[in-house]
């Protein structure tokens, strides 16, 4: 899990907007299994078993509407499970629950994808050894090809009691509205590296040499815009700085190429060309 650690600029938690908060801390905790940080009366912070760092922030709209098909935003986030007997684990829950989901061999990872209450897609997902996965100089061979559940199952370790230790947010995947805008941003701004492209629709990106830590596509979204304040989806996607340093080398490259940074107490806010929220935090 390095790619989870200093000095690489990994995700650390994503918040979304809900409609409901008790109905999504029922799904999360009872369906997804994230355990409860703290939370109030609009708010929540949820994480893996016996962690205070969360993963997810779940934030109550009152009235709140429906994402606009087209519009910019969340794609999906993505769960990372330290060892396939944990997928193998909750692939039997979900399937003993009645869960529906889709699933992906990506070659690099084995992924389950579903939708939250309000429509949020999720990912839960685990990673192949690195040294299986397949780069061309600099840029690495993914798929989406169906998922071996059965070579997975025979993994399977017992029943499944919740996201377990050392789960992390493996990566967030966003709608944008232009790929070279936000190659542009995400790169000479922000320091990501490209590591593979789905045509000229879907962009990644990572550091440390990571599958990777952030996808961008245009596949419903090309020309889009950004939800309403008022509607379900993404609020905002938090992450992990190094140190002053970095932050500094950072701001200064956003305000290179013309973007808006607000400095703030251990980081800074941004947002991407799509109008994507995105938090820095030392």
């Amino acid at each position: 899990m390095h790619f989870f650690e200093k000095p690489n600029n990994f995700v650390q938690h994503v918040a979304i907007k809900v409609s409901n908060l008790t109905r999504s801390l029922d799904y999360y905790t009872n369906t997804i299994g994230l355990f409860i940080i703290e939370q109030n009366s609009t708010h929540a912070s949820l994480g893996a078993k016996n962690s205070t760092t969360p993963l997810l922030h779940l934030e109550e709209v009152k009235n709140a509407s429906a994402r606009p098909a087209s519009s910019t935003g969340l794609y999906h986030f993505a769960i990372l499970l330290r060892e396939r007997k944990h997928l193998a684990n909750i692939i039997r829950f979900f399937s003993n629950n009645n869960v529906r989901l889709g699933a992906s061999d990506h070659d690099v990872s084995e992924a389950l994808y579903l939708n939250d209450p309000d429509g949020n897609g999720i990912e839960i997902y685990v990673d192949r050894p690195e040294e299986q996965w397949t780069w061309q100089q600099d840029i690495v061979h993914m798929t989406t090809d169906p998922l071996n559940v059965q070579s997975i199952m025979q993994e399977e370790s017992g029943v499944w009691d919740g996201m377990p230790e050392g789960t992390v947010m493996g990566h967030v995947h966003l709608n944008v509205a232009n790929i070279p805008a936000s190659e542009k941003f995400y790169t000479e701004g922000l320091a990501f590296n490209v590591v593979t492209r789905y045509g000229p629709s879907a962009l990644f990106v990572s550091t440390g040499g990571y599958h990777h830590h952030i996808g961008l596509n245009t596949w419903a979204s090309n020309g889009g815009h950004p939800a309403p304040a008022t509607s379900v989806g993404l609020s905002y996607v938090a992450f992990q700085l190094d140190d002053d340093a970095q932050q500094q080398h950072l701001v200064e490259r956003l305000r290179a190429i013309g973007a808006a940074v607000e400095l703030v107490d251990g980081g800074f806010n941004t947002v991407d060309p799509a109008g994507n929220a995105l938090h820095f935090r030392q």
